[in-house]
């Protein structure tokens, strides 16, 4: 009987403002797949929701490379799959698909190599990271909740932690996207000491905001590094953030954007927040009222008959 594993995974929100690279939120919007061993060499792929139609279908889909890569690395040979996915993770909106997809093939290993080889938290973060390029997206794509990310001598490293209860995420996604690359092409190769210390004051205070005072978050999520040198590239993301900061709520750009998040202080909040971006006409933003997602990603086995991993 060919081996099954049923993978999910969530969406993930980069920088959270101050945290540039470093601070990562797991969000309650998912990408799911059925990853199936063939009998004989080869690859079926079929994608429904986002990117449907869009992303290729061969051994170039990003979830197929993330699973040759860590079959690659513990040295065996990948079998023939079919992989079925269901995506929700807009692509290009700064919500972390391709993190996703890279976290997604890689529990897809895990899971089809489990009993042979087994893959630890330790080897999935650093084989995601080397995919990636850098930890803040993928490390809450695979552990959950609130993650800082940094990378050390005995490379990429990472501390989970838990979100307050009263923290209430919004996301609004536009329907135009960002490349990350386009985006990082605005960023500053240096920056003041008076900005460095700006937003090292602000990352610090945004862990307390997010874990004990969401009070706070409207002050700890200014940021002095990246979003106002790449507004040019996106004026309507920079015109939202700015309206809503402007009426107290915590907007930043989601990841490298164009997406919106807002840190609300509770639920309630949300709401008011969805009517100031229902004023803003010229563009229209789809307003996702999310949650937290504390599990990460996670790989169960689909084999028929089977017990989950």
């Amino acid at each position: 009987m060919s081996r099954s594993v049923q993978v999910r995974v969530p969406a993930t929100s980069a920088n959270l403002g101050p945290g540039f690279d470093t601070l990562g939120l797991a969000l309650s919007v998912y990408d799911e797949l059925i990853v199936t061993e063939l009998p004989e060499p080869g690859l079926e792929i079929t994608v429904s929701g986002e990117g449907a139609g869009e992303v290729p279908t061969d051994a170039s889909h990003l979830v197929v490379r993330a699973m040759a890569y860590a079959y690659e690395a513990f040295g065996r040979t990948m079998p023939g799959l079919r992989l079925e996915a269901v995506n929700a993770i807009p692509h290009g909106r700064g919500m972390g698909s391709s993190g996703a997809a890279v976290v997604s093939g890689l529990l897809a290993a895990k899971g089809l190599l489990a009993g042979d080889v087994e893959i630890g938290a330790e080897a999935l973060l650093r084989l995601a990271t080397e995919l990636e390029g850098h930890p803040d997206n993928v490390a809450p794509a695979l552990f959950g909740g609130l993650t800082i990310a940094w990378v050390d001598e005995h490379g990429p490293q990472h501390k989970k932690l838990l979100v307050h209860r009263g923290v209430a995420p919004l996301v609004f996604v536009p329907d135009f996207t960002m490349s990350t690359s386009v985006a990082r092409g605005f960023d500053p190769l240096q920056v003041t000491r008076e900005d460095a210390i700006f937003n090292l004051s602000r990352s610090a205070l945004l862990v307390a905001a997010l874990t004990q005072s969401p009070d706070l978050l409207l002050a700890a999520t200014e940021d002095k590094l990246h979003q106002s040198y790449r507004a040019q590239a996106m004026v309507e993301t920079d015109r939202l953030v700015r309206a809503l900061r402007a009426e107290g709520f915590a907007a930043v750009v989601s990841g490298a954007g164009p997406s919106v998040l807002v840190l609300a202080d509770g639920p309630g909040q949300r709401l008011a927040a969805a009517r100031i971006a229902a004023d803003i006409t010229d563009t229209p933003w789809d307003a996702r009222m999310l949650a937290v997602d504390v599990r990460g990603g996670m790989v169960r086995d689909h084999t028929e008959g089977s017990t989950p991993l």
